[in-house]
C-alpha cells in the first residue's frame, strides 16, 4: 500500500490537537456485552501470562508487574505500534497518539482512555482480581471501536491472564489507496498485534521474575512519554499522511 502524499508532523501538536476531537463513531447498538452488528469485529483473547498463589494478590507479585506494563503501554509490539502520551496526564481521559507501521508506511492515530476497571468480580473460575483500561477511536482514526487490556488474577488458582476484548470496524476513508491497503492488510496486521502483546507480556514477565529491571518508556524533555521502551526520542517523523488530517 502506498498513499499519494508524504510530510512531516510534529508529534507533540499532533497530540494536543486530539483534545479537540470526539470518538469517531455512535456508541449505540456496539456497546461490548451485547451483539453488534454485522458490520463490527468483535476481539477477545486472552493468555495465562504468569502464576501466583491462589488468594490476593502479592505485593512486587507477577499480577502488579503486569498491571504497570499495562499502564505505561509498555506492552505493545513497536514494530507494529507505538505510542505517545503526556506524562501528566492521568490514564482516564488521557489522548494517546498512536504510531501504526504498516508496511513501511506510518500513520498517526488518535484515541482517549474513556474507562479504568479496578474490581474484584466474579469469573468463569470464581473470584478475580481485574485491573485495565479501554481506549477509544477518535476523529480522523483509520477505524471506529473501543479496545480494553485487562490483568486478571483468577484468586482461586493463582493464574495471571493478560486479557484483550473490544469491537472495531474500518471508518471511511477517502483516499482509495489507503482504503484498499487497509482492506487488503489492516484486518491481518490487527490481528498479528493481538497475538505479538500477549507473547510480549509473557517475556516481560518472566525477564522480571528473573530479577531482570523492569522496562521504562521514555520521557522527553516536554513532557512525553513514547512507549513502549526502546522507541528513539525525536521531535518529529516522517510518515505516510494517513487519516490525521482527514478527521476535520
Amino acid at each position: 500500500m502506498r498513499p499519494s502524499l508524504f510530510g512531516t508532523i510534529d508529534d507533540a501538536k499532533a497530540l494536543d490537537d486530539l483534545r479537540n476531537r470526539d470518538v469517531n463513531y455512535d456508541e449505540e447498538g456496539s456497546v461490548e456485552g451485547s451483539r453488534p452488528d454485522g458490520h463490527w469485529h468483535v476481539e477477545a483473547g486472552s493468555t495465562v501470562i504468569a502464576r501466583e498463589q491462589p488468594g490476593p494478590p502479592a505485593d512486587g507479585g507477577p499480577w502488579g508487574l503486569a498491571c504497570d506494563l499495562v499502564s505505561g503501554y509498555e506492552f505493545a509490539d513497536g514494530p507494529i505500534l507505538r505510542a505517545v502520551y503526556r506524562s501528566e496526564q492521568s490514564l482516564l481521559g488521557r489522548d494517546m497518539l498512536l504510531e501504526g507501521r504498516f508496511f513501511g508506511l506510518r500513520f498517526y492515530l488518535g484515541v482517549r482512555v474513556t474507562a479504568v476497571t479496578d474490581e474484584t468480580r466474579t469469573g468463569e473460575s470464581g473470584p478475580e482480581r481485574v485491573w485495565g483500561w479501554s481506549y477509544q477511536t477518535l476523529q480522523g482514526h483509520l477505524e471506529q471501536g473501543r479496545l480494553t487490556y485487562e490483568v486478571i488474577k483468577r484468586l482461586s488458582t493463582g493464574e495471571v491472564i493478560f486479557r484483550i476484548h473490544g469491537y472495531s470496524r474500518p471508518a471511511p476513508i477517502s483516499d482509495p489507496v489507503i482504503r484498499l491497503g487497509f482492506w487488503l492488510f489492516g484486518r491481518w496486521t490487527q490481528q498479528r498485534f493481538y497475538r505479538n502483546v500477549q507473547g510480549r507480556m509473557r517475556h516481560l514477565l518472566d525477564a522480571a521474575q528473573r530479577g531482570k529491571p523492569m522496562p521504562t518508556p521514555a520521557e522527553r524533555a516536554d513532557g512525553i512519554v513514547l512507549a513502549p521502551s526502546g522507541v528513539r526520542p525525536r521531535r518529529r517523523e516522517r510518515l505516510a499522511r494517513g487519516r490525521l488530517d482527514a478527521g476535520r
